[in-house]
């Protein structure tokens, strides 16, 4: 018998909220369903509004599953001046490390090694400083990270092992979420059990007037009637908003066997030659994996549907900048996967096309035309705050809702105190992607999908029964990331057939 949990995404669920939504009159419809559209969806819910969310594909399908997995207090933003953002950044990752989410996000140490130069390690040093300043002028921010410290060549060896030996280097500590997507189904299911509805493979085709137009599992025509649609389609955002003025870039990753780095405990980060501001991360994942990433390149042209890549040229970059600081360079014959996202950056005004996307604001922006209030830009970390103030101003449209957030102070589904979660009978592999919901996911199989990975035939089907998986690429590419590992996604797809065939 399946277990009833709060917010459960299941088939049967999904076919009544398809039901209930044709033809329905609603106060908020959100279109995408990223981490953007599944806060504005939370939040909105939460303060006693109708919402529907209509998402083309799946649940963070875009953007919001290719990111570097950070929660993170923008020590980046500090080197651009935008003090601003770093405490919005820094308060949003105590928010998520505190209250909504301390199962999906955990302290993570980040070496800058003095095998890149004592010049960079100083200044990382005293950046990382001002951002623990930041930190303790933040509500929550006090006792959350370890302080920045200076430490020596066995500390160094200890961390990263796949550094050259003998030198030491700067500590400092940011939050590192187990999963990207994990984050977004939590968000959608906690606004599901606040009376949103999700609805997945819903793709919008015209919004005219109060009618939202929507083309359901590419056959089922649904229209929608609502007083306020909420763009929070990302760098897709003109399709629905054509004045929004966008300069998409890409941020790329490698993966690579943690085996190669020494398994590493902490984030190496090796600035990239000539900046100042950005750094290349190695980080560290539960399943031993390392992604190594980030770039920042702009994209012309229209935003396809597609997946976007990462370019030779990127490639190339990521392995010498790290290869810079390592024992062992890293070679393409390393990789075993990579992926590539794209983020919505807004170009703001007195900017052109050509500006480089690196020195563009991470700020967002909120731009009514007609009913269609268009929200896009910012970082997954400071998505509830996005999520907040874009409500806030479809509440003042309305004239109905309840005036104040509660999602500050909101736990998504399966999250508590750190001192429960400790205490969830369950693998802690699992409870650190399900939280009080673990035992379940257990209970529901612990057999491993394929040999030499973690993941589990019940993590599968819970996400068929509980998280709205409806497809191979729902389970493998985002409920869990096997399929960040092309062979080993391959070798599994036999598996996820065979659980969709059982539990549909």
């Amino acid at each position: 018998m399946t277990a009833s949990l709060p917010g459960t995404l299941s088939p049967g669920r999904r076919a009544a909220d398809l039901a209930a939504v044709a033809g329905a009159d609603v106060d908020v419809v959100v279109v995408g369903g990223g981490v953007t559209g599944a806060g504005v969806a939370l939040d909105a819910a939460s303060r006693g509004l109708s919402v529907v969310l209509l998402e083309r594909a799946d649940l963070a399908a875009g953007t919001s599953r290719w990111s570097s997995k950070l929660v993170h207090g923008g020590l980046r933003y500090l080197a651009h001046g935008e003090i601003g953002l770093a405490r919005e950044s820094a308060r949003e990752r105590a928010v998520l490390m505190g209250s909504t989410a301390p199962h999906l996000v955990r302290k993570l140490p980040f070496l800058v090694p003095d095998e890149a130069g004592r010049d960079v390690t100083a200044l990382a040093a005293a950046g990382a400083r001002l951002g623990d300043a930041v930190r303790l002028s933040v509500p929550g921010g006090r006792g959350s990270l370890p302080s920045t410290q200076r430490v020596g060549p066995d500390d160094v060896a200890r961390l990263v092992p796949g550094v050259r030996p003998g030198r030491g280097g700067v500590v400092f500590w940011d939050g590192q979420l187990v999963d990207d997507a994990r984050l977004v189904v939590a968000i959608a299911r906690t606004a599901a059990a606040y009376g949103a509805r999700i609805l997945t493979g819903a793709t919008v085709t015209a919004v005219d007037g109060s009618d939202v137009h929507a083309i359901v599992d590419n056959s089922e025509a649904v229209t929608v009637r609502t007083r306020v649609v909420v763009n929070a389609t990302g760098v897709w955002a003109q399709r629905l908003a054509p004045d929004i003025r966008l300069r998409p870039s890409r941020g790329s990753h490698l993966v690579v066997r943690g085996s190669r780095l020494g398994a590493p405990s902490a984030a190496l980060t090796v600035p990239l030659p000539g900046s100042r501001s950005r750094y290349v991360f190695a980080l560290p994942q539960a399943d031993g994996l390392v992604y190594l990433g980030l770039t920042d390149e702009p994209v012309d042209g229209p935003v396809p549907d597609s997946d976007p890549v990462p370019s030779d040229a990127e490639v190339q970059q990521l392995l010498d900048t790290v290869n810079q600081v390592l024992a062992e360079p890293l070679t393409r014959a390393d990789l075993v996967g990579a992926y590539a996202g794209l983020r919505p950056l807004v170009l703001p005004a007195g900017t052109g096309p050509g500006d480089a996307t690196a020195d563009l604001s991470r700020t967002h922006l909120l731009q009514w035309d007609g009913p269609v209030l268009t929200v896009v830009g910012g970082k997954l970390t400071t998505y509830r705050a996005m999520a907040e103030q874009t409500v806030d101003a479809v509440v003042g449209r309305l004239g109905r809702g309840a005036a104040r957030s509660l999602t500050g102070r909101l736990p998504l589904v399966g999250a508590a105190p750190r001192a429960v979660l400790e205490r969830v009978g369950a693998a802690s592999r699992l409870v650190a992607r399900y939280g009080t919901e673990a035992p379940v996911v257990e209970a529901l199989g612990s057999a491993a999908v394929m040999a030499g990975r973690m993941e589990t035939v019940g993590e599968l089907r819970f996400a068929v029964r509980h998280e709205g998986a409806r497809t191979v690429a729902d389970l493998l590419d985002r409920r869990t990331r096997i399929g960040l590992v092309p062979v080993d996604r391959a070798r599994a797809v036999a598996v996820a057939e065979r659980v969709l065939a059982e539990e549909f």
